[in-house]
């Protein structure tokens, strides 16, 4: 399956210790960078979180950042009702004792114990944000498939086309020689001097062999199979397919190169045409 390599995926999950927010974004990139922005209590995650992205994706720039949000309704400071009610017990027993005793309720809130903030237990919450980033990380996977996949619908058109306009050319090319030998000959009939039969004959050969493009057309045809056989690997095939464009515009300039009619030359144009289109796809692809 054909990957871009731009997409953006999130998510987020509720842990006693705050929500989670996950986000994975990329961009195009000739190699895998990897960017991590992680809460205070997550950075010793870092390294894991590197090593499960790299293993999911080979190229583009990424970037990851894991957010941790404080509970609805504040800091997340809660009631001891044991230690509370230890210490209302204890008021009223004092109360029959010292008449005059008057305790306040914030004083109560200061005794040691009384207020408590959850303390995170760091290897489930660890535990939980690796287990945010896999799900994120599956639609991030799953949001590059689907664009590649409109990538590699464009590509197999312009592919295609290029099989087309080759099929085209190969068609015209025994017109094509027969109109320059007609040409040569007229020319050659021309001279003062005329030549031998056998050297006419000698010189058409050569001046044919000059204009011949089978082999360029054959080679089109075999890098247009190798593209529509890479299209369907499942695996990162950006920087073959970039190569393989490398050979597809050889090809054409060779075609233009050497064509000497006017049906050959626009087909050597729209060749590179498409040729080009290609390539701006394949800039997308992992």
């Amino acid at each position: 399956m054909i990957r871009s390599m731009t997409a953006f995926a999130s998510g987020e999950r509720a842990t006693p210790w705050g929500t989670l927010g996950c986000e994975l974004r990329s961009v195009n990139h000739r190699f895998l960078e990897i960017g991590v922005r992680l809460h205070d209590e997550l950075r010793s995650l870092e390294p894991v979180l590197r090593e499960r992205i790299a293993s999911r994706i080979s190229r583009g720039k990424v970037d990851v950042t894991v957010r941790l949000r404080a509970p609805e309704g504040g800091n997340g400071l809660q009631l001891d009702p044991t230690r509370l009610r230890e210490l209302s017990e204890l008021a009223i027993d004092m109360a029959a004792r010292f008449p005059g005793l008057h305790t306040e309720f914030t004083q109560l809130l200061q005794f040691p114990g009384v207020l408590q903030a959850p303390v995170a237990d760091a290897a489930a919450l660890q535990e939980q944000a690796l287990s945010l980033l896999d799900e994120v990380l599956d639609e991030f996977v799953a949001s590059r498939e689907r664009e590649g996949g409109k990538l590699a619908a464009v590509i197999n058109e312009r592919v295609d086309g290029i099989a087309r306009i080759a099929g085209e050319v190969r068609t015209l090319m025994p017109a094509i020689r027969a109109g320059q030998r007609v040409k040569l000959e007229v020319r050659l009939s021309e001279l003062s001097q005329p030549l031998e039969p056998g050297r006419l004959e000698q010189e058409l050969v050569l001046w044919l062999q000059k204009l011949d493009v089978e082999e360029e057309l054959d080679r089109l045809d075999s890098h247009v199979t190798e593209a529509r056989r890479v299209l369907k690997l499942r695996e990162a095939v950006g920087r073959r397919l970039d190569f393989l464009l490398q050979e597809f515009n050889r090809e054409a300039n060779t075609l233009g190169s050497k064509s000497v009619d006017a049906r050959s030359s626009a087909a050597a144009v729209d060749l590179k045409v498409l040729i080009d289109q290609v390539r701006e796809q394949i800039q997308n692809i992992e």
